[in-house]
């Protein structure tokens, strides 16, 4: 049995070392090795969770998911869509979850909890971005997502494309839940 709970400061270390294990696990074999060494450390991602939860603002929102035994095995980060580029007011800006805890609906006890959250807070539409040969991306399909655009990113010295997913309307997504 899972639970969801809002992130704490003291959460830093265990989403940290969810974000890396599940970088290494979901894109291996997607990103070159090089590129996901330039980016990817515990130490780099266990900081930057502390600066994130240290400094949090009413428009950002986190989530994790634990286990019984309070283990955290998954998270969700999102808030304002950060590039104005869309008709989109809400971003998810990270959802990972420990590759042993998938496939058991926790990542829908995690959207679910955080587009709640989004509507709970005014906003009107979600979008996420997802590298376009990650096969996760079937995740969000399933809840109703669209692909909206694509683009490329840049991760460590490589290049690679993304693919935007959107929901026009939240309640799209919350009536996924129901």
């Amino acid at each position: 049995m899972y639970r969801v709970r809002e992130a704490k400061l003291e959460d830093a270390g265990a989403i940290a070392s969810v974000h890396v294990k599940s970088w290494l696990t979901t894109y291996g074999n997607i990103i070159k090795h090089e590129d996901l060494k330039q980016v990817i450390s515990y130490e780099r991602r266990k900081a930057q969770w502390e600066g994130i939860l240290k400094s949090r603002t009413i428009s950002r929102f986190i989530y994790v998911a634990e286990t019984e035994d309070g283990e955290i095995v998954g998270f969700i980060s999102g808030g304002k869509e950060r590039s104005k580029k869309f008709p989109y007011d809400g971003e998810i800006y990270a959802i990972y979850i420990l590759q042993e805890h998938q496939g058991k609906g926790l990542g829908g006890m995690l959207l679910n909890t955080f587009a709640i959250t989004l509507k709970e807070n005014g906003y009107q539409s979600v979008l996420v971005w997802v590298l376009t040969s990650n096969p996760s991306s079937k995740f969000y399909e399933y809840f109703g997502a669209q692909p909206v655009d694509a683009d490329h990113i840049t991760i460590g010295s490589g290049t690679y494309e993304e693919t935007a997913y959107g929901w026009d309307h939240i309640d799209d997504l919350l009536n996924e839940f129901h």
